[in-house]
């Protein structure tokens, strides 16, 4: 999610970027319009740069983030956006994400110990890379190019020097001048990450080996900073690396998620060596199970809509994501208004768009055939997780709400040590176990104004705490 600081900025931007659609007949500028997600303006309103501008300016901010991104992503867009605006647009929705920082002295010792040669063993590939995510093309103005040619020279941009002291003579640049002829040092974290996953890549490096060993020699210089590439999953049997933050990384990668269960699910093992378990009896949805894997980035609305259309997806439905809120919302219990407040709350303020982080009611943290009491002293001390969030880099938070009950016997009359001591130790038990636990107290979530309230202090500066605020 871009801040409310990147706003004007973006918007700014945006205002060039969709100036060029005026060369537009009318006709094709309303398709445009219905490509791009941009209010239709009617021809009478005027000239087509004052639909352009009417339309932009009837687009809240908080939805500028979505229209910069199906600009950047139409393949077929009438006026590609030149690369310097492009990379700035890029930059203000890439920065506003997860990205570990990493130092400018860090950036330049690891690419003293980088080979060149080697990263740029595949001409193509590797400029391909490199024109991706820098400026080496000559973006001249027309009086520019025109002065060129009448002088029958042709300009010498970035993209001819690196193809004659790189890619030609191979030797003839270090990586470190190369980093600084692209503008790498000074580059925001984000577009960095991205180089430094492009350069280990198996569209760079077509050899796994050097994959490896690439990877192994940057972390050499990122590991000291909490950082490293990891490798996180596999593309067409190559290893693919990513990013992530060594001290804020879980090792652990969830394999179910059982949540939203309409009661004590009934679970059994079809295979105990792949831990793949199948939920038995009751009817079909009432026990959720999220099997698929958490991206790099978090989990989100957009994965959860995907699961949900595909497992329990109606032909005809008009809006799943409703179908899916309103499944959720009725797995929370009666008696804690103020869960539910929580739930809407969330709603309300990320309104389930593709990009926000999903909030998953009702998880299983344990489960146990046997009752409390059958257990004994050896119960597990927490069954459930009022609420769950899958930050990217493997963050786990969990949002609790409590009530009477938690500490206190009898209806709520009399306080119960004993009852407060179990949660403090599960409290424990949660953070060992790389959960991070963030309690609410009933009272004031009560109403669902005061619960709206708590959520949008708490929720920007929690995720800006863990760099997840996309």
């Amino acid at each position: 999610m871009v801040g409310s600081r990147g706003r004007p900025a973006l918007r700014t931007l945006l205002e060039s970027a969709v100036a060029v659609l005026g060369n537009l007949t009318h006709t094709v500028l309303s398709r445009t319009f219905d490509d791009l997600g941009m209010p239709q303006i009617p021809e009478s309103a005027g000239s087509k740069a004052v639909r352009i501008d009417i339309s932009l300016q009837q687009i809240p901010d908080p939805a500028l983030p979505g229209l910069a991104a199906r600009i950047l992503d139409q393949q077929d867009f009438p006026f590609p956006v030149r690369p310097p605006l492009r990379h700035q647009l890029e930059d203000i929705l890439w920065e506003a994400g997860a990205h570990p920082a990493i130092p400018k002295k860090t950036r330049r010792e690891l690419a003293r110990a980088l080979y060149l040669p080697e990263l740029a063993g595949h001409n193509d590939r590797f400029l391909g890379l490199l024109e991706r995510l820098w400026v080496i093309e000559s973006d001249l103005s027309f009086d520019e190019a025109s002065n060129f040619l009448l002088s029958g020279m042709r300009p010498v941009s970035l993209k001819d020097l690196i193809e004659r002291h790189v890619l030609r003579n191979k030797e003839d640049w270090s990586t470190e001048y190369l980093f600084e002829k692209l503008g790498a040092f000074e580059a925001g974290d984000a577009r960095f990450a991205r180089f430094l996953e492009g350069l280990v890549s198996a569209d760079v490096l077509l050899d796994e080996h050097l994959q490896v060993k690439t990877a192994g020699t940057i972390n050499a210089h990122l590991r000291v900073h909490g950082i490293e590439l990891r490798q996180t999953s596999s593309d067409g049997g190559y290893p693919l690396f990513t990013l992530v933050s060594t001290r804020l990384h879980s090792s652990r990668k969830p394999k179910n998620i059982i949540f939203a269960s309409l009661g004590k699910p009934d679970i059994r093992f079809r295979s105990s060596v792949d831990n793949d378990i199948e939920i038995v009896g009751g009817e079909r949805g009432h026990t959720l199970v999220y099997d698929r894997e958490i991206p790099a980035e978090g989990l989100r609305w957009r994965d959860l809509h995907s699961w949900w259309q595909d497992t329990y997806g109606r032909e005809g439905d008009s809006d799943p994501g409703e179908a899916l809120y309103q499944r959720l919302l009725k797995s929370l219990p009666k008696n804690s208004p103020g869960q539910k407040n929580l739930f809407e709350a969330y709603r309300t303020a990320h309104p389930f768009s593709a990009d926000d982080l999903a909030l998953l009611p009702e998880v299983w943290l344990h489960w146990d055939p046997r009752t409390v009491k059958e257990r004994g002293p050896e119960a597990l001390l927490r069954s459930r997780m009022d609420f769950l969030m899958l930050l990217p880099f493997g963050q786990r938070v969990v949002l609790e709400v409590d009530g009477v009950q938690h500490y206190t016997r009898d209806h709520g009359h009399t306080p119960d040590t004993a009852k407060y001591a179990d949660m403090v130790a599960a409290d424990r038990d949660l953070k060992l176990r790389e959960y991070e636990v963030f309690r609410f107290g009933h009272d004031e979530l009560k109403q669902p104004q005061d619960a709206k309230k708590v959520l949008l202090q708490f929720m920007p500066t929690m995720l800006d705490r863990f760099k997840a605020n996309l």
